[in-house]
């Protein structure tokens, strides 16, 4: 574990000191995991606490970390990994994350299992899983462009909730390509990690 970077993530997203010790069990398993299959871009491994804990940490102040949240192609568990760990040491809430690679389903199960995130991991692809649950927020982070986020998430953004998506330099060229329904806002935060990123907001107008 990369002290440095801890340190960093930790001013970043203070409340990571609360589930700290339970991090570095997720930062041990992710380097065992790496070389067997492609979690995280290499150039990060030394950065895992501010490019993937911080990263995903920020989200819980633009939505009520109680109530149900899905994370849409959870991959290596960012954000939803994170954010299930901070609504365990609050006491509230639940997260599904649904993954469609078996193998990183392994790899969730066995970060959720040693970390005691208790979350509920779905190996299935996301238009399969939704219609059987009632996110109040859904989350994603390089799964997919906006436009196809939205076809997950707008039936629920129609009844009151909420999707925060972490996206890179291109959210501008990604949105302008997008059709937004007119009762939908879309907000655009500054990302705390990613100087050239944002937190897509969708909410019901």
């Amino acid at each position: 574990m990369n002290s440095e970077d801890r340190a960093v993530a930790l001013g970043i997203a203070p409340g990571l000191e609360d589930i700290a010790e339970r991090l570095a069990v997720y930062d041990q398993l992710l380097w065992r995991w790496q070389p067997k299959i492609n979690l995280v871009g290499r150039s990060t491994l030394n950065a895992i606490w501010t490019r993937h804990f911080a990263d995903s940490a920020q989200l819980a102040e633009f939505g009520n970390l109680g109530g149900q949240w899905v994370d849409l192609g959870s991959g290596a568990g960012f954000p939803g990994l994170v954010l299930a760990l901070l609504q365990r040491f609050r006491g509230v809430g639940e997260m599904h994350l649904i993954e469609s690679d078996s193998r990183k389903a392994a790899f969730l199960r066995e970060v959720s299992r040693e970390t005691g995130a208790n979350a509920f991991i779905h190996n299935d692809r996301c238009e399969d899983v939704l219609p059987e649950l009632t996110p109040s927020v859904l989350t994603s982070r390089a799964m997919a462009d906006i436009a196809t986020l939205l076809q997950y998430a707008s039936p629920f953004v129609e009844k009151g909730a909420v999707g925060l998506f972490l996206k890179g330099r291109d959210v501008g060229a990604e949105l302008t390509r997008t059709s937004i329904p007119s009762n939908f806002s879309i907000v655009l935060a500054p990302s705390k990690v990613d100087p050239t990123g944002a937190i897509v907001q969708v909410r019901l107008v």
